[in-house]
């Protein structure tokens, strides 16, 4: 809890200074790293002090929070789960005044969710892309029936800029879902500070030969 009221003060700062809320979380990230505010959170919280607001802590609430899984509650939850899953218990807990224990019990027993991590993938690929690759891959079992030896003779390249980058931790990418539910995608995302271009032809037999050119 103390290093989020930091954490808040160092938002309620960048509003002061004139910064984005977007440039209030990049600052934030390079300053507390996999400890930083979730980005909504950030966001949240940019917005209210953008506004006038000026108390940093939570607003008090009266009573004890509430323990019980009604229906109403569970469809308080699930509401909030179809909107962002990467909510936490305690960030629910914070925008419900539902106890911890009952958001936890809603969440597995009622809902039948778990946390899980975003699979990782290369890169996401347009629909024209996707029918690209098809083609190329239809052509070449065409050729393949024809010759079966073809693939033996193709040499064939490709370029690609390699960045210095700081990833999404699993944990920062751990979401609610079900058991049938799919699971989530990311495409790798980077912070770019030095990059090399690396260049490499292949054939059937691995490479045949590769070049690095550091960027100016």
């Amino acid at each position: 809890m103390k290093r989020n009221i930091e954490q808040r003060y160092a938002i309620k700062f960048c509003v002061k200074l004139k910064k984005s809320a977007t440039e209030t979380f990049s600052s934030l990230t390079e300053a507390y790293g996999d400890a930083t505010l979730l980005r909504n959170m950030v966001f949240k919280w940019h917005r209210a002090f953008k506004e006038g607001r000026e108390n940093v802590e939570n607003e008090p609430r009266s009573g004890k929070p509430i323990s019980s899984t009604n229906d109403q509650n569970v469809k308080v939850v699930r509401a909030l789960m179809a909107k962002d899953r990467r909510l936490s218990v305690r960030m629910i807990a914070e925008q419900t005044g539902l106890d911890k224990n009952a958001i936890h019990r809603i969440l597995t027993d009622d809902l039948r969710m778990r946390k899980i991590c975003a699979k990782l993938v290369p890169k996401h690929l347009s629909v024209e892309q996707k029918a690209i690759r098809l083609k190329i891959c239809q052509d070449l079992l065409g050729r393949l029936e024809i010759e079966p030896n073809f693939l033996d003779k193709v040499i064939t390249g490709d370029e690609s800029w390699m960045y210095e980058y700081d990833p999404e931790t699993k944990q920062q990418s751990e979401e609610w879902h079900t058991k049938n539910s799919p699971r989530s995608k990311k495409a790798r995302m980077s912070r770019s500070k030095v990059k090399t271009m690396i260049i490499v032809f292949f054939d059937s037999r691995g490479i045949v030969h590769k070049n690095l050119y550091l960027q100016d």
